[in-house]
């Protein structure tokens, strides 16, 4: 009997399909998942930026995530932007309650304009209640900034971070860190996988590409990393391809035209 390899993948719509549930949606299945959703919030968005945004009620959103794995089921779950302390503590305690392992938290928590998303609330629920139960969280500089207290200036800090980010959240597992570097201005890009399991700091590199395509690049790491995950990888391995992933859907998203202003990868590699 054939299984799929299924991803739950928790987050906020994005109509304008370059972040947020649809890249969810397009990395797993791009990269050999089956993608299931529970939807956090509707935003009224396009490649200008959001204009509005309406959150979903929070036992609508605890509906949707027992739902899939009452029935359906997941072998990881993906975790992106949740609005507020009482969305961030119901889904923590949903996802306990079922016992699921493999949760990659991608801590959506700082916009590219520098603007908090979510509010302090719930960035301390997240830091001290559900990012300890993750396997693995992928923060980018300014949000590891904000999680670990530490400054990060250069590529050399980000090693340092990452080990601290994991010593500080794991409370009640060893949590991974996957250090993602695209807020510095090198010429490529050297994220750091630390793996807490198994306590190896890993490079992972790529070419900096230029393009304005890179809408939806973190919420498309992340899922990318679940549905290896999900597929049996271990921790190294799945970083690794997850990497590769995205740089590719960056490097054959960057000649497309589409919006007015930041488009998406090309999560298909078409």
């Amino acid at each position: 009997m054939k299984t799929y390899a299924r991803v739950l993948t928790i987050a906020g719509s994005d109509s304008g399909g370059g972040a947020g549930i649809q890249a969810d949606i397009k990395a797993i299945s791009a990269t050999g998942g089956y993608a299931a959703s529970a939807i956090t919030a509707v935003t009224v968005q396009n490649t200008l930026g959001v204009q509005a945004v309406h959150n979903v009620p929070v036992d609508i959103v605890k509906g949707q995530i027992s739902a899939v794995l009452e029935d359906i089921g997941a072998d990881a779950v993906k975790i992106g932007m949740l609005s507020s302390a009482e969305l961030v503590r119901a889904v923590g305690e949903t996802l306990l309650r079922f016992g699921i392992g493999n949760i990659v938290l991608d801590p959506v928590m700082i916009a590219t304009s520098g603007d908090r998303l979510i509010d302090e609330d719930a960035v301390q629920v997240l830091a001290g209640e559900l990012a300890p139960h993750a396997r693995v969280i992928t923060p980018n500089i300014p949000e590891a900034e904000v999680l670990s207290g530490l400054r990060i200036r250069c590529t050399n800090d980000l090693p340092e971070a990452a080990r601290a980010l994991s010593v500080s959240l794991s409370s009640v597992r060893k949590v991974s860190v996957l250090m993602k570097s695209g807020h510095l201005e090198d010429s490529e890009t050297v994220d750091y996988f630390y793996n807490a399991e198994d306590d190896r700091l890993i490079e992972l590199r790529a070419p900096r590409v230029e393009s304005r395509n890179t809408h939806g690049t973190g919420c498309t790491l992340s899922s990318a990393f679940a549905s290896y995950l999900a597929q049996g990888f271990g921790l190294d391995e799945a970083a690794r391809m997850a990497k590769q992933y995205i740089s590719r859907a960056i490097t054959l998203g960057a000649d497309y035209v589409i919006g007015s202003g930041h488009g998406p990868v090309n999560h298909f590699g078409i």
